[in-house]
């Protein structure tokens, strides 16, 4: 959670959306729904971030003070590295919150879309000295690729933007101790696909640890695992999303608005 800072004046004229840009904020705005769905959203707080094609240093990211379910493509806001205004908009943006993301953002070229969740599951699990355990099959998509953050506090420095991306390092995913988990994607569907792994991952693991001792799996056969979920090196999420788009559209299709 962060607090609101208003946005600065416009940085230019507002030039009608690409194609291409209309895509990516069709897939962010459908990722906000999807969280909303799930129960990942913390009121109006947190993040979900990606880059604009053709345009670097550029970045989407969602008004501060709408709930995540009652987002639509048109109202993300265009902003730059510095979380201004690209253009103009009727809506502000957490320029605090957008801190992390733009921290990531610079230090990762494969990360168009970076996902910053307060999910309850993900906290927990963030909160153990242990963290995420080699507990399921969800679990071990992360084993030995996941970065951990240790808690800073509430403000977020240049500083610890660098520290926070040398914990994140190549990692697809990454834990902030005691606040939350942050996946990074190619696309925003990897990136959502990713998140829907991990929570996953930490969901089975406080249901397993709630009912009594675990039986974690083997250190070679967890290693093997995770390589094996590797090996081919595809964009995950390409055949997931279409599902989760028609899963969307069947509900309320208006994030496409």
């Amino acid at each position: 959670m962060s607090f609101a800072l208003q946005p600065a004046r416009a940085a230019g004229a507002a030039l009608p959306a690409t194609p291409e840009e209309w895509r990516v904020r069709v897939d962010l705005a459908a990722a906000y729904r999807l969280a909303a769905l799930q129960g990942w959203d913390d009121l109006i707080y947190t993040h979900l971030s990606a880059t604009v094609p053709g345009e670097p240093g550029h970045f989407l990211i969602n008004p501060f003070g709408f709930a995540f379910d009652e987002i639509r493509a048109s109202d993300l806001v265009k902003i730059n590295g510095r979380g201004e205004v690209v253009g103009e908009s009727r809506h502000p943006v957490n320029v605090t919150g957008f801190a992390l993301h733009a921290a990531v953002h610079a230090a990762r070229a494969d990360a168009h879309c970076v996902m910053h969740l307060h999910n309850t599951a993900g906290v927990a699990v963030s909160a153990q000295a242990g963290g995420l355990l080699p507990l399921s099959q969800h679990a071990m998509r992360f084993h030995g690729r996941l970065g951990y953050h240790d808690y800073e506090g509430l403000a977020f420095t240049p500083a610890e933007g660098s520290r926070l991306t040398v914990s994140l390092g190549g990692h697809p995913a990454m834990l902030l101790r005691n606040h939350g988990t942050l996946t990074v994607g190619r696309t925003v569907a990897e990136a959502y696909v990713l998140m829907a792994t991990l929570i996953k991952a930490c969901e089975i693991q406080i249901g397993a640890q709630a009912g009594g001792a675990v039986v974690a799996v083997p250190e070679p056969v967890a290693s093997r695992t995770s390589a094996q979920l590797h090996d081919d090196g595809a964009v995950e999420g390409e055949l997931e999303w279409p599902a989760l788009l028609r899963k969307l559209d069947r509900i309320d299709a208006g994030y496409r608005d």
